[in-house]
């Protein structure tokens, strides 16, 4: 089942305890859906928590030693460094590379109209011309295709934990190993021929084109210490997948809601056609836009699960807590929990707009929380908005077929299989009082 779909591990209980301990392959987990639990072990007491050793196999052979897997002092000098050039200050910088792909994904769906088409794979190369752009300020069509292949072929082969992973990671050099350590290879030789391309563009003078400029001229404010180019290279895969995949299946759920609800739809589309969609500034225009989009993230939460590994003795929710327990915290579970929301399983984005009631930081997370939350959260966050905004104010969404879209647990929550759209254009708002 972890292999299968790893969000159907958990049964009914599972959505109503505070706290569920158990056991598996011998060691002593819990799992965590009381926010002050969560508090305790994200924030209060986070340097006695790491990833377990079988994250860090399964996912270091992409994120290699990046922002994501880092520990210690490591992850604090990058996380000192990588920040300010996701600060809200360079929003408007990244959200310019946003409009523009965006409209040239808009021009190629206008010729898509009144047939069904599968929009996921739209919405994967929009995410992957974004990043591109506000990575690199290159058009990924000389790369968009290889990297998709290698993505793809990470997550149906390497991308599921194995026996092993599980009940000895990084100590036997099984097949699975040897595959990933292979897949290293291609992916570093693929990053290095990306950042040749990117440093063969002509310098610019003055304010910074990209996060790579931004990256590349970043220093450690306590130490001055600069990326090496090995530290660049696994930063970069970092925001690559986080910023690329995560985006992309947001979106798709983001859509998907919004053809399933058709009234929803309208006051979106209404939102977005009443101002201008060419910047950041716009998100403050868009409270209805933004709501729609975290109640997705709350439903369909990108990274469904997040693991740590106890270092020394402790104790949460008056359990105790054993060196090597396994801290499970599922945003899957906990956006849906019984005791957290009110009609946990029903699609409401009301929860979310200016004056609703505040929701606890602990409850709701599709970013992570606490010293490790997701960097990129303020850019994710901005795409996604002005993505939806923009198509929304010019195409009708509809669902083509029947059938419910079930989640699935790859890497990122992903549909359970293809799903067609229909697309039209959409018609000018009639005029007022008619």
């Amino acid at each position: 089942m972890l292999r299968r779909n790893p969000l159907e591990l958990w049964g009914a209980a599972a959505y109503e305890l505070p706290v569920a301990e158990g056991r598996f392959l011998g060691r002593q987990q819990m799992m965590l859906n009381a926010p002050d639990a969560i508090r305790h072990v994200l924030v209060t007491n986070a340097a006695n928590y790491r990833r377990n050793a079988a994250s860090r196999q399964v996912l270091g052979p992409i994120l290699g030693d990046g922002l994501f897997l880092a520990e210690g002092e490591a992850w604090r000098h990058q996380r000192r460094t990588i920040a300010p050039a996701l600060a809200p200050r360079t929003m408007p910088l990244l959200a310019s590379h946003v409009v523009g792909a965006c409209a040239e994904a808009e021009a190629l769906l206008a010729t898509l109209l009144h047939r069904p088409i599968e929009l996921l794979p739209h919405l994967q190369r929009l995410a992957l011309s974004i990043a591109g752009r506000s990575m690199f300020s290159l058009e990924m069509a000389g790369f968009g295709a290889e990297l998709r292949a290698l993505i793809t072929e990470y997550g149906l082969h390497y991308a599921r934990p194995g026996l092993f992973d599980l009940i000895a990671p990084g100590r036997v050099p099984f097949g699975l190993a040897r595959g990933r350590a292979r897949f290293r290879e291609k992916w570093l030789a693929f990053l290095d021929r990306l950042i040749e391309a990117r440093r063969a563009l002509p310098a610019e003078e003055g304010r910074p084109r990209d996060l790579f400029d931004l990256l590349s001229a970043a220093r450690d404010p306590e130490t001055g210490e600069a990326f090496t180019h090995a530290q660049l290279r696994d930063e970069i895969s970092t925001m690559i997948l986080a910023g690329h995949e995560t985006t992309a299946v947001t979106l798709f759920w983001s859509f998907y809601l919004a053809a399933l609800y058709p009234h929803a739809q309208a006051t979106l589309a209404a939102e977005a056609r009443a101002c201008a969609l060419d910047g950041a500034e716009a998100l403050v225009a868009l409270p209805q836009t933004r709501a729609h989009i975290d109640e997705a993230l709350r439903l369909y939460p990108p990274a469904f699960m997040i693991v740590r590994e106890a270092i020394a003795a402790d104790e949460v929710a008056g359990r105790a807590v054993a060196p090597g327990t396994v801290m499970v915290i599922s945003p899957w579970v906990l956006h849906r929990h019984r005791a957290l929301w009110a009609n946990p399983d029903g699609f409401d984005p009301s929860r979310f707009l200016p004056g609703a009631p505040a929701v606890d930081r602990f409850a709701y997370m599709p970013f992570g929380a606490g010293p490790r939350i997701c960097v990129g959260a303020s850019f994710a966050l901005t795409e996604a908005v002005l993505v939806l905004a923009r198509m929304l104010a010019r195409f009708d969404i509809r669902l083509c077929g029947d059938g419910a879209v079930l989640p699935r647990g790859i890497v990122t929550t992903q549909p359970d299989r293809v799903v067609r759209f229909e697309l039209s254009a959409r018609k000018e708002a009639p005029p007022a009082g008619a």
